[in-house]
């Protein structure tokens, strides 16, 4: 299967969106220390944070590679199938995005990544790019934008829960 839009990786540049496609983004705070941004990194390589919100998540591998196919269900009804496009792993980063493969209620790409900046602090950015790619999403119109934002705000309180304890602050 190929991906339902053209700019595949678009979201490793800050602030780009593809013409035709809506953005999001959002940070949001995990806690403080290493020991915060090695298990926050840990739980979003291995799915752990998307099935912690309680979606369906069936991947191909146990861990975010290029070229690894995960699909997520919402509600046990809808069926979102992706492809990671790309990883991160630095010392200080890290992270992964994955595209829209047909089948998906929406058309782009959703990245999440973990960043420890120079004081300590751990956040989770999530960036994504997105237009309606069902009927229901196009009827759905402004509410299901505001799922998305819903979803991405979820995505960091959950993060944030399994993180919980370890924070230095």
């Amino acid at each position: 299967m190929s991906f339902t839009y053209e700019e595949v990786g678009a979201t490793r540049t800050a602030g780009h969106c593809p013409e035709g496609f809506r953005p999001l983004h959002l940070r949001t705070r995990i806690g403080e220390g290493e020991g915060v941004f090695r298990r926050a990194s840990e739980a979003l390589s291995t799915w752990e944070m998307h099935r912690a919100m309680g979606v369906g998540v069936s991947a191909a591998e146990d861990r975010a590679a290029p070229g690894v196919d995960v699909t997520i269900t919402l509600g046990g009804v809808i069926k979102a199938p992706c492809r990671v496009v790309w990883t991160v792993d630095e010392p200080r980063r890290s992270g992964w995005a994955y595209g829209t493969l047909p089948g998906h209620p929406e058309s782009g790409e959703e990245a999440f990544v973990v960043h420890r900046t120079g004081d300590g602090t751990v956040w989770l950015t999530i960036t994504a790019f997105s237009r309606p790619a069902k009927w229901y999403t196009r009827a759905g119109g402004p509410a299901a934008r505001g799922l998305q934002h819903a979803y991405a705000r979820r995505c960091g309180a959950v993060l944030r829960r399994l993180c919980a304890g370890l924070s230095e602050d």
